[in-house]
């Protein structure tokens, strides 16, 4: 743990955890991890967590001392390999034990954010063993990242970014490219500050989305009618404007919250 004095006298500074969900302490994904940690600032105060040194399950002294740990960070950084396409059994065990532990549940089941680590951020780095052109077209991390992405967001965490290393059998070091990307990514997180929400974001985002969408659809709606030299009435040129626009939408939308990972 390190933190800037001075920093720490005036309230200026941002809590980060790392937490290595990872069976090598010097592997690829530790390698990460560290780059990252290693770049937040000195202003700010740091703690690496190396999941295996620890006894992990429902109920036990240890989870209970790391979720308190998780409480006082303002940044959660998530360090876990790709295995089988999915999460490392690591991290997927961590995360299941904290279901109890940081959520509140409904009569009817359904987890819900509490306060203590509601509109925090996180940060995710995940690696495989395939090629970046496969990662590209098949997704192979993209099961490990919406495995991290599904537990931070019903805790109400929010993402302030993401990293994948790929083709890592018989990689060692980082190459020099992803070094920097992930300084920077250190960088980002060593700035964040907890927010309240991001409601205004999101909705400007869906304003520009729906604008997109609806003018993509007004093109192809003329082009098509150009094409086969014909005009509807009203009720013809709405509900094919309609279902145009919910098809390009749903696309959009399914893309942008549950396909679109990096993946290089």
């Amino acid at each position: 743990m390190r933190l800037g004095k001075d920093a720490m006298k005036e309230g200026r500074y941002v809590k980060i955890i790392g937490i290595a969900g990872c069976y090598k302490r010097d592997g690829i994904t530790k390698q990460m991890l560290d780059q990252v940690l290693a770049n937040v600032g000195p202003e700010n105060e740091v703690e690496q967590i190396f999941l295996l040194d620890h006894a992990i399950y429902p109920g036990s002294p240890e989870l209970a001392k790391l979720v308190e740990k998780l409480k006082q960070a303002d940044v959660w950084v998530l360090a876990a390999p790709t295995y089988w396409g999915a999460l490392s059994g690591v991290m997927k065990n961590f995360l299941d034990c904290l279901r109890q532990l940081t959520l509140r549940f409904d009569k009817n089941g359904d987890p819900h954010p509490i306060e203590p680590f509601e509109h925090k951020h996180y940060v995710l780095l995940t690696n495989c063993y395939a090629k970046t052109w496969e990662n590209m077209f098949t997704g192979t991390t993209d099961a490990a990242l919406q495995t991290m992405d599904k537990v931070m967001t019903t805790l109400g965490l929010i993402k302030a970014g993401e990293a994948v290393q790929t083709d890592t059998y018989f990689l060692t070091a980082l190459p020099a490219k992803k070094q920097v990307e992930l300084q920077r990514l250190g960088q980002k997180a060593g700035t964040l500050q907890r927010k309240d929400d991001q409601t205004v974001k999101r909705y400007i985002e869906l304003f520009f989305i729906v604008a997109a969408m609806a003018f993509i659809t007004m093109l192809i709606q003329t082009g098509v009618l150009h094409l086969l030299g014909q005009t509807l009435g009203f009720w013809n040129n709405y509900i094919s404007f309609v279902v145009i626009f919910f098809i390009l939408l749903s696309i959009t939308l399914h893309f942008f919250t549950v396909v679109k990972h990096k993946r290089k």
